[in-house]
């Protein structure tokens, strides 16, 4: 058996989904955004503002995360106010031009998750918000290094 000019990649066993996971992780430079990615966060963050969204935080993941470039946290006080906001996010970008938004939580939950591709929306609940601590996990000072190597104990 000859493995030919296109190598042994085209020999392995298994679906598409399979053979990525083999080949391993994509560069995240590799990823195109989408150019309207700064018109889509003005039309998210003017409706937050414009729906009473509290605590709207704007976290940018370009060269961190592969799976957007760009994080909205907001908090909303009430499910009702919640799934409203999301809502109107979806209407609001759908007018703009983005279609295929997904959203996961919007029947009442503590926390609702739109996905506008390179985009994503977290609204919580201000109890909800604390405890998952987003901020925390993707925030611009956790990408700080220390300012000191520890010192070794001798």
């Amino acid at each position: 058996m000859t493995t030919g000019a296109l190598g042994s990649a085209v020999q392995v066993p298994g679906t598409p989904r399979k053979k990525a996971a083999v080949a391993g992780p994509t560069s995240i430079q590799t990823r195109e955004s989408d150019p309207r990615v700064d018109q889509f966060l003005e039309i998210i963050t003017t409706s937050l503002e414009d729906d009473k969204a509290e605590d709207i935080v704007v976290i940018d993941l370009t060269g961190r995360a592969s799976f957007a470039d760009r994080m909205v946290i907001a908090t909303g006080l009430a499910d009702r106010q919640i799934t409203a906001m999301a809502a109107h996010i979806d209407r609001k970008l759908g007018e703009a031009g983005l279609k295929r938004i997904r959203t996961e939580g919007a029947s009442g939950s503590d926390w609702v998750l739109l996905d506008a591709g390179d985009i994503v929306v977290h609204l919580f609940k201000t109890e909800a918000r604390a405890l998952y601590g987003l901020e925390r996990m993707w925030g611009a000072d956790l990408d700080v290094p220390p300012e000191a190597p520890p010192t070794p104990v001798e």
